[in-house]
């Protein structure tokens, strides 16, 4: 592995750990602010892995990702969005219609 893929890939691991260690944050508020959540990360990380010939699922890829299944880890750390998380979320999706 050359340095500048070493140095990408212990930033990916520090993003996660920082989402990690930050649940309260949750995937609605990242994708108001930011445009994209750890369930991107999850897709990014399975098409990635498709690109070079290799067959991650989706739910290999949320588990990496979310650190643990994502059924748990929902039932455990994301609440129902509140109807302000909603209207910001559907206002920025019709924003990128």
């Amino acid at each position: 592995m050359d340095k500048q893929t070493e140095i990408e890939a212990a930033v990916l691991r520090r993003l996660l750990k920082h989402l990690d260690d930050n649940k309260s944050v949750q995937n609605i508020d990242l994708m108001n602010l930011a445009g994209f959540c750890r369930n991107c990360l999850s897709k990014w990380y399975v098409s990635a892995a498709e690109d070079r010939g290799m067959s991650v699922s989706y739910d290999e890829a949320r588990e990496y990702v979310y650190g643990e299944p994502y059924d748990s880890w929902k039932k455990k750390y994301q609440p129902e969005a509140t109807p302000e998380q909603l209207a910001a979320f559907n206002a920025k999706s019709k924003d990128n219609s």
